[in-house]
């Protein structure tokens, strides 16, 4: 779990940790409180609602309305395996939305890319949707995409104690490649979001998941 720090509100990422779970195993189930990093588990909340909400610390008073008066970086405390450790991370911008990015990710702001430094095949897309992209359009593309992997879940609604919060659309593949997530996510300012990620196996799961989950819950719109 995340700890709050201070200023800015997100939900709690105790669910972030069993995207690691793509390393470890095939088989498919809701993340739970007992499920380790290591364990076989996909990266959804617990029923629980158990946890506070976690909050950043920042260099400046922050505005989450413009990635102009957002502050230009902010703390937060992630959990590793050495317990609880400040991660700062930096403002920056993409195509119409901006976000917090910690240090071992790179950012392509022209392509909406956030992907882990050392292992580029670790990374999540981001797009911002307009008004009139449809979600059964959108539904209907992600299954298509993940018949290939050999279908999906559906975990669209309420996220409880995971950072997004909800999303209006959480379609997930897992196997033998790991984890692939298409999500549809609506900012508190009422912006919506297309998140694709991509989590592969192997040794860099642990670097990725926790990380880029809090990145893209500070995803705001310009």
């Amino acid at each position: 779990m995340i700890r709050p720090t201070s200023s800015i509100k997100m939900l709690s990422i105790v669910a972030a940790a069993c995207v690691l779970a793509a390393c470890a195993g095939d088989n498919e189930r809701p993340y739970s409180p007992s499920s380790s990093i290591g364990s076989t588990s996909t990266p959804l909340p617990s029923p629980s609602g158990e946890g506070a909400p976690p909050t950043a610390e920042s260099s400046a008073p922050s505005d989450q309305g413009s990635s102009t008066q957002r502050p230009q970086t902010a703390s937060f405390e992630l959990m590793t395996g050495e317990g609880y450790q400040p991660r700062t991370a930096e403002l920056q911008q993409g195509a119409g939305f901006s976000l917090y990015v910690f240090e071992g990710f790179d950012f392509d702001a022209a392509s909406g890319r956030l992907s882990l430094t050392a292992a580029d095949d670790y990374y999540v897309d981001i797009e911002q949707l307009s008004a009139d992209d449809d979600l059964e359009t959108l539904r209907a593309s992600a299954e298509q995409e993940f018949k290939e992997l050999g279908g999906a879940s559906d975990h669209s609604g309420e996220l409880v104690e995971h950072p997004l919060g909800k999303a209006e659309l959480y379609l997930q593949s897992s196997g033998e490649f790991g984890v692939k997530d298409f999500i549809v996510w609506e900012s508190e300012a009422g912006d919506r979001y297309l998140f694709r990620l991509s989590n592969p196996k192997g040794e860099n799961a642990p670097d990725f998941a926790e990380p880029a989950w809090v990145s893209l819950s500070t995803v705001r719109g310009d």
